[in-house]
């Protein structure tokens, strides 16, 4: 008896270590994912192959297999703050002297260190270091017309507008900081103004 079951053991051991392959697959797209190359050409014709067709929600992007975004989500960036929406116009500008930075007040110093340091490496140059206008360059003589910080009515959120869209002859300094070294740098503009 003992060996009767011994067999019978080692027979289902040996027939359930075969590579058989599942008789029917249910869902085959759900077993076996299609691997999408971010802008590689999606002509694989989802629900039916053919040669030359292409899928539906692909065609409407060039038949690339990148997708927009949904319509409503928001991106955000690595410490979380929002992006920056209101438009290069005079109406956004006026719109921004009432927003507020969204940069956390506990570690204000630290902010404001960072921004003194960026403050020196990209704006020093034409607002001075006391943000009076006088910097190295307006000192020159080549270029004139900076204003003085204390001179204007600006708040922090029409400071980073500014940094940045630009305004007047001053141009954007988007490409130079991301979205929180700006708001630092403006913090670190409006404790010059307020000295």
């Amino acid at each position: 008896m003992t060996r009767i079951l011994f067999s019978i053991s080692i027979i289902l051991l040996i027939s359930s270590c075969s590579d058989r392959s599942p008789a029917l697959v249910f869902m085959p797209d759900m077993y076996y994912s299609v691997p999408y190359e971010p802008y590689q050409k999606a002509n694989f014709g989802y629900p039916h192959y053919a040669d030359g067709t292409s899928v539906g929600v692909f065609s409407d992007n060039h038949d690339m297999s990148a997708l927009t975004p949904v319509e409503g989500t928001v991106p955000h960036s690595k410490s979380g703050i929002l992006p920056y929406t209101l438009p290069n116009t005079t109406e956004g500008y006026n719109a921004s002297l009432g927003v507020a930075s969204p940069l956390d007040t506990i570690n204000r110093e630290k902010s404001l260190a960072r921004g003194q340091k960026l403050y020196g490496q990209t704006c020093i140059a034409c607002h001075g270091v006391n943000g009076d206008g006088q910097g190295p360059i307006v000192q020159s003589g080549a270029y004139l017309g900076v204003p003085n910080y204390k001179d204007r009515a600006i708040t922090v959120g029409s400071v980073y507008h500014v940094i940045m869209h630009g305004r007047n002859a001053m141009g954007s300094y988007a490409s130079h900081l991301n979205e929180e070294d700006r708001w630092m740098v403006a913090e670190y503009v409006m404790s010059l103004k307020n000295q």
